[in-house]
């Protein structure tokens, strides 16, 4: 008898009840939230200024102050802060483009 390849028809899964969906919903917002922890991290280690042109923060420009992953792997979260650096969002863009004219002036430009 060969294998039949027809789909088979739905398996009887008894519905989740309304605690088991809160639970799964609570765990999945957790794990959304989790990656911007890394900022807050950072921010206390390195304090509230900019690696590269040294401009100071405060609350009111807080924002413009963003966490640069040094390896380009922004996964990587040791907790000792090692692969972060705090950079305005200038300095964050002039880091980032340096690749890129690198890239380019090596003839690497995907087109």
């Amino acid at each position: 008898m060969s294998p039949s390849f027809r789909p088979r028809g739905p398996k009887n899964v008894p519905p989740k009840s309304a605690e088991e969906i809160d639970e799964l919903v609570r765990k999945l917002r957790g794990e959304q939230q989790r990656p911007e922890n890394y900022r807050e991290k950072s921010l206390k280690l390195h304090g509230w200024i900019c690696a590269k042109c040294g401009r100071e923060f405060e609350l009111a420009n807080l924002h413009l102050l963003t966490v640069h992953h040094k390896d380009g792997n922004h996964n990587y979260n040791p907790p000792d802060g090692s692969n972060w650096e705090n950079l305005c969002v200038y300095c964050h863009d002039d880091e980032h483009s340096r690749t890129i004219l690198a890239d380019y002036l090596e003839g690497k430009n995907k087109k």
